[in-house]
């Protein structure tokens, strides 16, 4: 079964929105501390002008009041200008830290910055960056990926048309059925990649409907069933009397969800075993799924990346991403997907679908 090509990603991006991000409570918080600056500022120099007049026209003050009033003036402008040295402080690390980001460093952190008030702000940046250096890091990764997939058909390909133009083989359909296959390969590559691609960036479409669970499960089974057959595999299909007869869901990518789950498991199933699909119930209107086989299952220290890009085992075909989409579609639906492989074999991927 599937083994590790690479370290993991680490998947899902900080959620800093509501959780220490600069959102429109720190941004009221903000203004209102400026707004509050301000008004003390001009009461400052307010009671500072009262107070000159009064001694300009003959008409001093109470010594005791000048005193006071010059002594809260002194503090209050003390104050004003620390919090303004803070803050300008904070904006000008603020602004040189986005100016980096700017030129491409995704490892730029501001860190602590003076001003409590934009503390926020500097961990929302942060968070930022820090998402904007894993997707970079993603796009690298996938790009060499992408490369290593592609590089070893394309030289196939280079060198069946190389040898036939040569001479050296015929131009028979002995010759150009691999080809054509691995031509057909690379398309589903591609595929895989966009529909891939689209989800993790959140904008792959959903056409939900009214879906039968069960009539998904079983239109899978007939569609794998011969493919399943021609390995020795015995597909089952067990609907559970609770299981929902609708949720709301895309057909098309419900029915990709389970191809590739069922793909999977039949490649990796040996002659006269079983791979079953069961359906039930999930909560008050939700549907599970879950796909159980009968072979060797998944060593522990390799089930947790079985979800992850291009993880195949060394005797699988395939792209390496049936897995991986199956992922994300199902999260697209706001579901979660686990697989389990117990000591004794065999593995057990569920997925559940809310209503």
């Amino acid at each position: 079964m599937p083994d590790q090509r690479r370290p993991p990603w680490g998947e899902g991006p900080p959620p800093w929105v509501g959780r220490g991000g600069f959102g429109p409570g720190g941004g009221r918080r903000f203004r209102r501390g400026a707004l509050f600056a301000l008004l003390l500022l001009v009461l400052l120099v307010s009671a500072l002008a009262t107070v000159v007049s009064r001694i300009a026209t003959g008409n001093p003050p109470h010594r005791g009041v000048t005193v006071l009033v010059t002594a809260v003036v002194v503090f209050g402008l003390i104050g004003i200008a620390r919090w303004l040295w803070r803050s300008t402080r904070s904006v000008g690390a603020l602004m040189d830290a986005a100016d980096r980001v700017a030129g491409g460093d995704y490892t730029t952190r501001v860190g602590d910055v003076p001003a409590p008030q934009l503390r926020r702000l500097a961990g929302s940046f942060d968070q930022m960056t820090m998402r904007l250096q894993t997707n970079e890091q993603r796009r690298r990764e996938l790009l060499a990926d992408v490369a290593h997939e592609l590089r070893t058909p394309l030289q196939a390909i280079r060198g069946s048309v190389e040898g036939m133009l040569d001479g050296l083989y015929p131009v028979d359909a002995e010759h150009l059925r691999p080809v054509l296959e691995r031509i057909e390969l690379m398309a589903r590559l591609l595929d895989d990649l966009r529909t891939l691609s689209m989800a993790e960036a959140g904008v792959l479409e959903l056409h939900r409907e009214t879906v039968d669970p069960r009539a998904v499960a079983a239109d899978g089974i007939t569609a794998f069933r011969e493919s399943a057959e021609r390995r020795g595999v015995t597909l089952v299909v067990d609907a559970s009397p609770d299981a929902p007869t609708t949720i709301e869901a895309d057909p098309v990518r419900l029915a990709e969800v389970v191809g590739n789950l069922l793909t999977n498991a039949i490649r990796h199933t040996p002659a006269d075993g079983t791979v079953t699909v069961r359906v039930g119930r999930n909560g008050a209107r939700g549907a599970s799924f879950r796909i159980d086989d009968t072979g060797s299952g998944i060593p522990a220290d390799q089930l947790p990346n079985v979800f992850d890009r291009f993880v195949t085992s060394a005797d699988a075909g395939g792209t390496g991403l049936g897995l991986a989409i199956a992922k994300r579609l199902v999260e697209a639906h706001g579901g979660t997907i686990a697989a389990t492989s117990p000591p004794s074999g065999g593995t057990s991927v569920r997925f559940d679908i809310p209503g």
